[in-house]
């Protein structure tokens, strides 16, 4: 007979707890110990999906929106990467923002300035330039380009063919603080240049600083990395370092004057994946975003085969364990939350066997 006197027990337990919250709710109070398990989880749990965006598929695509609407008109013309897991919110992880913009001979995409820090990092064509605070850069593939928070910034194409870049942005970070501010530079089309291009590498990026240099902010002063520097320091990695198992040949950007990452929330990475290589699996706390550069092969991420090819997109989500295979020598660029993730104490990641 102590069973059904337990049962009645708890169901009156329950109902109270059901009148009691019924009670609270209208003065806005809600009990934690019925969300803690959501609010902290044992472990992270992802609400983002890891995929592929194919170039060649979206490609045509851009090209499409060129006979659309106008540089000018779109102010930016961005097609949005965006989670199949996360459908209308414009985020290709839960904190970041991914898109690969267009521009074609002839155009300008406006000057304007925000409080989101941005990166392009640059996929198709030549002769494009971007526009930083009056100093300009002309784009080539494979080269990683910084936009300041709160920069003037905008971007021309004298030259011939389509020009593409992908555009990482930190918006979703701000947008969470609700501190996001954004202003268009008023009757001006593109800044006229007030710096000579390639002075702020030349300033900065030869592992040294101008005398009486004083840092005005968290972002690194260069803001162009060429693609070739990078791609001739991996090659002297892989002739005189060991292959690391979890992420081949792997180098970050970093800003030279404190050696933190180039833009203060936003970690970026080129790495180096010799043919043959099959990287051990590895997980991380950082949603990360991958371009490929070169080569072809695949990623298993979470059960899922992301096979990619030159100019493919992909994203492995936090905590997700996942193995790179290189067919070809391969050459991939990243950017991730880790850069934020650091500097809050709380990024965590598992090299697992």
């Amino acid at each position: 007979m102590q069973a059904p006197t337990a049962e009645l027990s708890r169901d009156r337990t329950a109902a109270a707890r059901l009148a009691f919250y019924g009670r609270i709710a209208p003065k806005r109070l809600a009990p934690l110990w019925e969300v803690i398990n959501d609010l902290v989880p044992l472990e992270p749990i992802s609400a983002c999906a890891p995929h592929l965006w194919r170039y060649a598929d979206v490609r045509a695509h851009l090209l499409e929106a060129c006979a659309l609407i106008s540089a000018e008109d779109a102010d930016r013309r961005v097609l949005i990467l965006e989670n199949p897991a996360l459908r209308g919110e414009s985020r290709i992880t839960r904190s970041l923002f991914a898109g690969l913009q267009i521009i074609m001979p002839g155009e300008v995409a406006p000057s304007h300035r925000h409080v989101p820090a941005a990166l392009r990092f640059v996929i198709e064509g030549s002769a494009a330039y971007t526009n930083v605070n009056g100093e300009c850069t002309t784009m080539h593939p494979g080269d990683f380009v910084v936009t300041p928070s709160w920069s003037w910034h905008d971007h021309g194409h004298p030259g011939v063919g389509p020009m593409v870049w992908l555009d990482g942005l930190d918006m979703h970070m701000v947008k969470f603080f609700e501190a996001s501010f954004r202003e268009h530079e008023p009757a001006v089309e593109a800044r006229p240049p007030a710096r000579a291009e390639g002075a702020s590498l030349a300033a900065f990026g030869n592992s040294m600083l101008p005398v009486g240099h004083r840092a005005t902010g968290l972002t690194s002063p260069v803001f162009n990395y060429p693609y070739g520097r990078a791609r001739e320091a991996l090659e002297m990695m892989r002739r005189t370092d060991p292959l690391d198992p979890w992420h081949g040949h792997k180098l970050r950007y970093i800003n030279p004057i404190n050696g933190d990452d180039a833009i203060p929330t936003i970690a970026t990475a080129m790495q180096l994946l010799p043919q043959g290589t099959a990287t051990k699996p590895y997980r991380s706390t950082s949603s990360t975003v991958f371009v490929v550069v070169e080569g072809s092969g695949k990623t298993v991420v979470a059960g899922a085969t992301l096979a990619w090819q030159p100019h493919d997109v992909f994203v492995v989500p936090s905590w997700m364990a996942h193995t790179h295979h290189a067919a070809q020598d391969a050459v991939v660029f990243s950017f991730s939350d880790q850069g934020v993730q650091r500097k809050l104490g709380f990024w965590r990641e598992e090299q697992l066997t």
